[in-house]
C-alpha cells in the first residue's frame, strides 16, 4: 500500500495597498495539472474579498474578476510574495526528497 503526502501551502503577507498595510492570506489549491492560489483580504469596511491567482508562464496572475483597483495595482507584489514563499517553503525539503538528510 502506498501513502502519498501533499503539503499544504498557506501563508499571510502584509502588503502596502492604498496607503496602508493590508493582510493578504494565501492558500494553494490542490488542483491537478494547474497551479492556483486563493487569496483573501479585508477592505476598509471589514468585508472579505476573495480572489484567485493562477500561474501563467512564469508569473502568478489574478484571474479576472471585479476587484478594487488597489488589489489589481499590487498584482506584482502578490506574485513576488507567492514566489518567495514557494522558494522558502521548498528549500528545507529539497535535500530530504532526494534521499539525503537536510542540513
Amino acid at each position: 500500500m502506498s501513502i502519498s503526502f501533499v503539503r499544504l501551502v498557506q501563508f499571510t503577507r502584509l502588503v502596502k495597498a492604498e496607503g496602508r498595510l493590508r493582510e493578504f492570506n494565501f492558500r494553494k489549491l490542490k488542483n491537478t495539472g494547474e497551479e492556483q492560489f486563493t487569496v483573501n483580504v479585508i477592505n476598509d469596511r471589514g468585508d472579505r474579498i476573495v480572489f484567485s491567482m493562477q500561474k501563467e508562464q512564469d508569473n502568478w496572475k489574478i484571474i479576472p474578476s471585479q476587484l478594487p483597483p488597489w488589489i489589481m495595482q499590487n498584482e506584482n507584489m502578490l506574485n513576488e510574495a507567492i514566489e518567495t514563499e514557494l522558494r522558502n517553503y521548498d528549500e528545507p525539503f529539497r535535500d530530504h526528497s532526494s534521499g539525503s538528510e537536510p542540513g
